[in-house]
Order: structure tokens, then C-alpha cells, then sequence
């Protein structure tokens, strides 16, 4: 958003002020409440920085009105994407999609590389639920459970967890992140999921390699409790070799370059046909699981946080952060607060390296600061877009720097909101399994050579720019 020409260009000391008020407010509630409340931090520093700009940089109430407004206007394709995605998923967990793919990911287990196998799993979990949290809460503990009797470190266990629940999540259509990423700043969903490929799949391929060396190769083991939890996922009665049509529908539609949307709606009706076929669900059950996410009774309660959920009602959490993100987003450029700071380092912002460093930074500092994913990707794309414009670069370039060092670091941060998260339900210190987080490590280096080297840089205009 360009900053509208009739508005007073604030000082740098006011912009100063409004973003090192946003910095505080969650550091401390961080240290008070002992995790960030989002929502509230994004609401108050709005009414701050209204509140500034209106006091000393006499700014008429209409223009913060205005600023506001567009800003959620620019978001509404961001919300009707993930509220898409909220009904995908209970269409596929009705179909079997999920449980079908999560019953032969477990097959994959081996005590003897038992790490690589752990990584992959667990990718293959989250690539299709889209929940890394899901796959740690349920996956991770029966792995930690299965390397503690192999005699492996609890710390690389848990490492190789969070690899592959990373990954999956970056890649995954139906993971919030990800869909947020490619939104903020314009991109098709499957052409950045596509994009990343350039430096997740190697760092996730070094990191297998890595793993594999740090397998047990002279184990046998007993992975009983995999055999069970693949038991307790059959036992549902989802498990169907039909439902997995969903999942090679979304396949061709992404090799097609269908829009994201209409992938979606696709694959979602494909899923509800197979879910009235096979499981011979009500349209009233149909209705009532794609607004308030699937639900089955009677399962496990590890099979039920993996299996219940979705609809468009989960996705609310996720929609209030966007709007109000974007609303202070609005505020910020709208009315001259990022211009000015943007202004004030314009010259160090030439080339893409440098422009990928800066994004990297912030991305990385908002996580370390305030402990929170979606706002490091939601301010450092709505800052960085003028720029990457700017430097002609194709917007693609930054949705996947904003996940590689954007999403993929919070689990390495002890109080941030996924690091406390895996501590809790693994049991393992985040300074335990930090050192052999590979993955998370690895995406940060790649997307920073790729942007000093230009390999996998996209530029507006080239042959493969649509």
C-alpha cells in the first residue's frame, strides 16, 4: 500500500515510537503472562499508533479510517483462502483422505535409521493434516517413546520430530502459515509451495542425511506402539484406498497451475462425495463438519486430537490475527510510518542480497522478540513488498524467505508460542534438541546464499512469470 498523498509524512522519532511500542507490548507480556496474547498486542498498538499520529502529526481520524479499511480490504482473498482450507480439511479426514495417507506413512518406521524415519513420517503427517502441532502432540510422543527404548537421545528424537513436522507444514496447502505467506503478498498458493522447493527440499534432504548418520544402524527395536497407533487409525473405519483420489486430484490441479481456491473447492467436493460413498455421511453431518471441523466418537485421544478438527470455525483464530495485523498494517503504511523507516535505509536496500538479509533479520528478530510466527510473516511481508517491488523482484522471492526464517524458527525459541508448545508435549527443553535441528538451520542458510547468488531468484518479467 503506497502512502496516500495527502497525509503528513510523520517523523522518524513518531514511527520510532509506534514500532518500539509494539516491541514492548509483547515483551511484556512475556514476561508477565509468560506467552504473547496476539490479538490484544496487535489491537492496542493500532490505538497507539492511531493515537500518535492523530496527538502529533495532527492526522484527521478519516485517513486512519481509510488506511484501516484497505488494509483488510487487501486481505480478503488471504481470509476466503483459509476459510477454504478450514472446510478442505474435514472434507479429506471424511473421506479418509488423511487417515489413509497416516496409515501407510507409519509403515515407514525403521529402528535401524530410525531418525530418517521419524523425519519422514512425520512430514508425511503434517503434509497432509497441515497441523505440525497435531503431528507432534500424537506422532512425536509415540517416536519419543520408541528412541528412548532404542537408547537414542532424547534431543535428536525430538529434533528429527520437529524437522519433519516443519516441513510438512511448509509445504502443506492445508497449513495456515503457508497460506498466509503466499497471501500477504500476493502470491498463489501453489506457486510458492512450488518455489520452496528450491531450498526446503535440500535442507531437508541434508538434514535426512545428517539424521541417518545419527541413527542406531545396530538396532533392532520394538515399535509395538507405532503398530498400535496404526491399529487404533485402521479401528476408525476412514482407512480407504478410494480417498486417496482427493490427495492425487490436488497433485494434477497444482502441476495444471489451477488457481489455489478452485483446488480447493475441487478436492473438497471430491472429498464429500467419497465421505457419502464410502462412510455414507448425512448431509446434516456433512454441513455440521465443515463449520465446526469432523468429529468421530468413541476414538483414542491421540487419534481424536489428530483426527477431530477443522472447519471454518477453526480458522477464526487465525482470520482475527490477519485482520487486525492487517489493519495495523493499514495504519503503518497508509499513514507513513514504514515509508519513513523504509526511507531511512533505503540506501542499504540496492540489491536482492541485501533485501533478503533485511527480510531474514526481521523475520528471525520478531520471532526471538515477541516469540510469534504469524506476525513475523505478516510485518515483514507487508514491509518488504515495496522493496522487493521496487528491485523488480518476483513477490514469490519473499513469501519463501518469510518461511524460511519466518516459520521455520519458532520451534528454536524457548518462549516462543510452537517452542513452548513442543516442550510441553515432547518433554524435551528447547536448548536440548536445538543443537540438531538441522532443517530449521538449513533453510536459513539456503534462502540467504540463494539471495546473494541469485540461484532460484525469480525476477517480474521472466519466462516462467505468469
Amino acid at each position: 500500500m503506497e502512502n496516500q498523498g495527502n497525509v503528513k509524512q510523520p517523523a522518524l522519532w513518531l514511527c520510532l515510537s509506534i514500532v518500539l511500542f509494539l516491541i514492548i507490548s509483547f515483551l511484556l507480556q512475556l514476561l508477565i503472562k509468560g506467552e504473547p496474547d496476539v490479538h490484544m498486542t496487535l489491537f492496542f498498538a493500532s490505538v497507539f499508533a492511531s493515537a500518535m499520529l492523530i496527538i502529533f502529526n495532527k492526522t484527521k481520524f478519516d485517513l486512519i479510517e481509510e488506511g484501516i479499511i484497505h488494509g483488510c480490504k487487501i486481505a480478503t482473498i488471504s481470509m476466503m483462502i483459509l476459510m477454504f482450507i478450514g472446510v478442505m480439511i474435514p472434507a479429506w479426514i471424511a473421506a479418509g483422505t488423511i487417515p489413509t495417507l497416516i496409515y501407510y506413512g507409519l509403515k515407514l518406521i525403521s529402528p535401524s535409521i530410525f531418525l530418517v524415519t521419524a523425519a519422514l513420517t512425520c512430514a508425511i503427517a503434517t503434509l497432509c493434516t497441515g497441523t505440525s502441532w497435531g503431528t507432534a502432540a500424537t506422532f512425536g510422543v509415540a517416536l519419543m517413546g520408541i528412541g528412548g527404548g532404542l537408547g537414542i537421545s532424547p534431543g535428536m528424537t525430538a529434533a528429527a520430530v520437529i524437522c519433519g513436522a516443519i516441513f510438512g507444514d511448509k509445504m502443506s496447502p492445508l497449513s495456515d502459515t503457508t497460506g498466509i505467506a503466499a497471501s500477504i503478498v500476493g502470491v498463489d498458493l501453489f506457486d510458492h509451495i512450488k518455489n520452496m522447493m528450491y531450498t526446503t527440499i535440500p535442507a531437508f534432504i541434508i538434514s535426512s542425511i545428517a539424521f541417518g548418520l545419527l541413527s542406531p544402524w545396530n538396532k533392532v527395536g520394538d515399535i509395538s506402539s507405532v503398530e498400535q497407533f496404526r491399529e487404533d487409525i485402521l479401528s476408525t473405519g476412514l482407512v480407504n484406498n478410494l480417498s486417496l483420489i482427493c490427495f492425487v486430484t490436488l497433485i494434477i490441479l497444482s502441476i495444471f497451475k489451477i488457481p489455489a481456491i478452485l483446488s480447493i473447492i475441487y478436492t473438497s467436493i471430491v472429498g464429500l462425495i467419497i465421505s457419502i460413498i464410502n462412510n455414507h455421511y448425512t448431509l446434516q453431518e456433512i454441513s455440521g463438519f465443515l463449520f465446526g471441523g469432523f468429529s468421530k466418537a468413541d476414538l483414542s485421544q491421540n487419534i481424536a486430537s489428530l483426527l477431530n478438527r477443522g472447519g471454518i470455525s477453526s480458522m477464526f483464530f487465525t482470520l482475527t490475527i490477519v485482520i487486525l495485523a492487517l489493519s495495523l498494517g493499514g495504519l503503518l503504511f497508509g499513514l507513513g510510518i514504514i515509508p519513513t523507516l523504509l526511507d531511512s535505509m533505503a540506501h542499504l536496500l540496492i540489491n536482492p542480497s541485501r533485501a533478503t538479509i533485511c527480510v531474514v533479520l526481521t523475520a528471525l528478530g520478531v520471532n526471538y522478540i515477541v516469540g510469534e510466527q504469524y506476525l513475523s510473516i505478516l510485518l515483514a511481508g507487508k514491509t518488504f513488498k515495496p522493496i522487493y517491488d521496487k528491485l523488480g523482484l518476483h513477490s514469490k522471492n519473499l513469501s519463501r524467505t518469510l518461511e524460511d526464517a519466518g516459520t521455520v524458527i519458532n520451534p528454536l525459541v524457548p518462549w516462543g508460542v510452537c517452542g513452548v508448545f513442543v516442550t510441553s508435549v515432547l518433554g524435551v527443553p528447547t536448548l536440548t534438541y536445538l543443537p540438531f535441528s538441522f532443517f530449521c538451520y538449513l533453510c536459513i542458510i539456503l534462502t540467504v546464499i540463494s539471495g546473494f547468488t541469485g540461484i532460484s531468484i525469480t525476477k517480474n518479467g521472466d519466462p516462467d512469470v505468469a
